[in-house]
C-alpha cells in the first residue's frame, strides 16, 4: 500500500474517525490500537496501527489477536498508511487475507449546502429512528444493545438526519462535529425510496447542520467498490485522502491460532 506524503494528517483524521465512531472498549499497545465493541461493526473492533514505527514481529502479533480470540472473535486488522510495512506480509505468512479495500475521502464545506426543510436532525437518536437502522442496516438482535451503546457514546455535538413519509422511514444518516470536522456515517436510504435524491438531500442537510456549528471540512469512509455512494460523493466535493484494507485470518485458521497473550518485555 502506498503512503501518502502527509502522515502527520493521516495520523489527525484516523483520531477524528476514531472519536467520531467511538469502540466500547480502546487499548493501546506497542503501537498499535485495539478497538473493542463486542463484535458490532468491523471499524470498531479493529487493530490499528497508530504510527509506521509501531512494533512488528510475530509475537506482537499473537498479543494483539488475543483480546479477540478470547472474546470468540476474529481478528481483524484494519492496515492504514500508518502501518509498518513488513505486517502485511507477516499476516499473509499467518494465513491471512485482505478481505475489504475502502477509501477516507474529505470534502470542504461552504455555505452553499442547504438543508432540507423535510429532513429532520436530532441531538439524539429517537426510537423511530434506531427502529428503522436496527430494520435497515440491518443490526442483528444480539448487537442492537451495542449499536445503542456506541451511538450514545459519539460525543455532541451530533446529528440523526432522518427522512420519513407518511409514518415510513426513507433515509438517514449521521454526523459528528469535532472542531472543524464532521464525520458522515451510515448514510442509508430505504430500497423502496431510492433514486429520489434522498441520498443527497441528507447528506447535505448534514453538511449545513455541521456548518452552523463551526464545521468547514466533512470526512466519510466508503468500500471502494460503492458504485452507488462514490459519483454523489465527488460531486460534492470528496477527493480520496488515503485507503485502507481490512485483512482477516480464515475461519480454520482462527481455530488453530492460541488465545493467551505472551508475556511481552
Amino acid at each position: 500500500m502506498s503512503r501518502p506524503d502527509n502522515l502527520a494528517e493521516v495520523r489527525r483524521l484516523e483520531e477524528l474517525a476514531f472519536q467520531g465512531w467511538p469502540a466500547l472498549e480502546t487499548r493501546d499497545l506497542a503501537g498499535w490500537r485495539q478497538r473493542l465493541s463486542q463484535g458490532y461493526t468491523k471499524r470498531a473492533n479493529s487493530i490499528n496501527a497508530l504510527g509506521p514505527d509501531a512494533r512488528c514481529d510475530p509475537e506482537i502479533v499473537s498479543a494483539l489477536e488475543a483480546p479477540y480470540l478470547g472474546l470468540g472473535q476474529t481478528p481483524t486488522w484494519r492496515l492504514t498508511p500508518l502501518a509498518p510495512a513488513a505486517i502485511a506480509p507477516l499476516l499473509g505468512a499467518r494465513g491471512y487475507r485482505a478481505i475489504e479495500r475502502s477509501l477516507l475521502q474529505v470534502c470542504p464545506l461552504h455555505a452553499g449546502f442547504t438543508a432540507d426543510a423535510e429532513i429532520r436532525i436530532f441531538t439524539k437518536p429517537t426510537p423511530a429512528w434506531i427502529a428503522a437502522f436496527c430494520r435497515h442496516s440491518p443490526v442483528p438482535a444480539q448487537h442492537r444493545e451495542t449499536m445503542a451503546r456506541m451511538l450514545d457514546a459519539i460525543a455532541a455535538p451530533a446529528g440523526f438526519a432522518f427522512a420519513e413519509a407518511a409514518g415510513h422511514p426513507m433515509a438517514m444518516a449521521i454526523g459528528a462535529v469535532e472542531g472543524e470536522h464532521m464525520g458522515l456515517f451510515d448514510v442509508l436510504v430505504m430500497p423502496h425510496a431510492r433514486r429520489r435524491g434522498l441520498a443527497r438531500r441528507v447528506t447535505e442537510s448534514l453538511y449545513a447542520w455541521a456548518w452552523g456549528h463551526g464545521a468547514r471540512f466533512a470526512y466519510l469512509q466508503v468500500v471502494a467498490t460503492n458504485q452507488a455512494a462514490l459519483p454523489l460523493y465527488a460531486a460534492q466535493g470528496f477527493r480520496t485522502a488515503y485507503a485502507y484494507e481490512y485483512f482477516v485470518p480464515p475461519p480454520a485458521q482462527v481455530r488453530q491460532l492460541d488465545p493467551p497473550a505472551p508475556r511481552l518485555t
